[in-house]
């Protein structure tokens, strides 16, 4: 397959649908407004995102790879900001986030999710590549592919130069370890959440004092402490709450921030993580949460195995969203 695509021309690429327009974005970071007349003649890359999903973190090394390397030659990248949590409707959430990730390609704001309607789209993240004319001739969703969504860029691009980008990922940005991985993303709003194992169940919108079970099965979650289980953030009511998860996986993240300075420690197996501190813990597993976004919170670098993941809020006002896993 792979040299097919290498010396493929646009001609094998199907005609999918032409590109939607902008028009129902809210916004535009690092550019103005842009239309399907403004992108005619030029290959498009259109990238759906929200700046809290972990697949997208480990997708855009890439498109900002494809986005450097082939601007010159005719490729414009659009990323189009679809919010999946309240807080990521916020502009100055989204600005931060953009700046620190090194989003500098054009950025369109979907807050009312019409751009995400207009294109049909189910997924974080998503890629639809477009012709000169408008027309998508390739889409891919999720991570992965990157050789052969690459490989589509220069077909349509009819560019000679067959060489691929390379990338040197952030920490969070590095690709899943796949063959370890047995935990799935699980969601702490009870909106949408899993195999909660506190004794007592979980009470909707309501204050309570939680207490942890005597064990966690895999993928199970818990809570210690006064907690408020919310539609999408369960929040610390007072200093000394506790969320357990009993994961198997390289690396454990949680989506979390606070109005103000909030300092956690983490324990993984009631131990301070050490070599397995992730980005944004120290090895005796203390960090501070603040900003909304993805935490990293743990990244194993030996043998992987079930282990239970125990963070303990030292401050009031932490809110949790969601755990991934890599």
């Amino acid at each position: 397959m792979t040299p097919h695509w290498l010396h493929g021309s646009a001609a094998g690429l199907p005609v999918e649908g032409e590109l939607p327009d902008f028009e129902g974005a809210t916004g535009w970071l690092n550019s103005p407004p842009l239309t399907r007349h403004d992108l005619r003649g030029r290959v498009v890359l259109v990238n759906f995102w929200t700046y809290t999903c972990v697949n997208w973190l480990r997708q855009l090394p890439y498109v900002r790879a494809w986005a450097g390397k082939y601007a010159a030659k005719g490729l414009v990248a659009v990323g189009v900001h679809t919010p999946e949590f309240g807080f990521e409707h916020d502009l100055g959430n989204v600005r931060r986030e953009t700046a620190g990730d090194r989003v500098d390609y054009p950025v369109a704001l979907d807050s009312d999710y019409a751009v995400w309607r207009a294109f049909d789209n189910h997924y974080w993240p998503a890629l639809y590549l477009a012709d000169g004319e408008g027309r998508i001739r390739y889409h891919h969703f999720g991570e992965g592919e990157y050789g052969r969504t690459e490989m589509a860029i220069q077909r349509l691009l009819d560019d000679p130069d067959r060489s691929l980008v390379s990338v040197e990922p952030r920490p969070v940005e590095v690709a899943a370890d796949w063959s370890t991985l047995r935990s799935p993303e699980n969601y702490t709003g009870y909106e949408r959440t899993e195999r909660f194992a506190s004794p007592d169940g979980y009470f909707p919108g309501k204050p309570h004092r939680y207490d942890a079970p005597d064990r966690l099965a895999l993928n199970e979650w818990a809570l210690a402490g006064d907690w408020t289980i919310g539609e999408q953030a369960t929040t610390a009511n007072a200093a000394g709450g506790r969320i357990l998860n009993r994961f198997h996986a390289r690396d454990l993240n949680l989506v979390m921030g606070a109005a103000g300075p909030v300092r956690f420690q983490l324990l993984l197996d009631g131990r301070p993580p050490a070599g397995a501190a992730g980005e944004d813990v120290d090895a005796d597993g203390y960090g501070t949460i603040g900003d909304r976004r993805l935490y990293q919170l743990v990244r194993q670098p030996d043998r992987i195995a079930d282990r239970t993941a125990e963070i303990t809020f030292l401050d009031p006002g932490a809110e949790t969203y969601s755990f991934t896993f890599g």
